[in-house]
């Protein structure tokens, strides 16, 4: 699991991503809309935020 690192540009489009799904949750969640897009909004968030946390970031 030594290999396991994200790279700068990786990190930067899962970051862009996670804040569009986090922002698209808040969205349905105020407009209470369907509840299937509050678990898809915010189980892709939560991945996000959890691979951004403990992932490495490879600066080299």
């Amino acid at each position: 699991m030594d290999h396991l690192t994200l790279t700068p540009t990786l990190a930067t489009t899962i970051f862009v991503i996670t804040c569009f799904c986090g922002f698209q949750y808040r969205r349905v969640w105020k407009a209470e809309g369907p509840r299937y897009q509050y678990w898809v909004y915010g189980c892709i968030a939560a991945a996000g935020l959890l691979t951004l946390g403990f992932v490495p970031l490879d600066v080299s």
